[in-house]
């Protein structure tokens, strides 16, 4: 059975003419040290049979970033496959003025997951679902995004371009 995910690809245009994304920095120890590779746009599973993609993305935003995705116009920007055969449908959407400033993202409050920490040690620990969230113009982005979401940038791009 085929894995579904939604989420939510905020960007906003900077003072000079570039994009950037909202990302985030996955949590938990298997990410703590690492950056390229290690962020991804707030997404999450859900069962297609019981949520629409886009009520998913919303809540997805809502449980690992601890707010409301902003009241903005959404598109949808496409279905994308991981080499996993997972597949992510994603809204796009101007987030200009959400999280504006460096203080507004580090007040941000993260959802949390269970995980038994260390491997085989019967011992559960909570580490949260994302550990910091960061605006990115697009050319920063792309390296530090897992590999199944990259090609999200270059439809955004090409969307915002047309």
């Amino acid at each position: 059975m085929v894995t579904t995910s939604a989420g939510i690809l905020l960007y906003r245009r900077e003072p000079d003419g570039t994009v950037s994304a909202l990302v985030a920095h996955m949590g938990g120890p298997f990410w703590a040290h690492k950056d390229e590779g290690a962020w991804s746009i707030p997404k999450g599973e859900y069962d297609p049979q019981h949520e629409s993609a886009q009520d998913a993305a919303a809540r997805e935003f809502r449980e690992e970033l601890g707010v409301e995705p902003p009241a903005v116009d959404y598109i949808e920007l496409g279905t994308f496959a991981y080499s996993s055969g997972k597949k992510v449908t994603v809204f796009c959407g101007d987030g200009t003025g959400f999280a504006a400033s460096d203080a507004e993202l580090a007040g941000l409050v993260f959802g949390e997951f269970d995980l038994e920490w260390p491997p085989r040690s019967g011992k559960r620990q909570r580490f949260p679902e994302v550990d910091r969230v960061a605006w990115m113009p697009l050319d920063q982005a792309r390296p530090r995004l897992v590999a199944g979401q990259r090609p999200m940038l270059d439809d955004l791009e090409a969307l915002l371009r047309g």
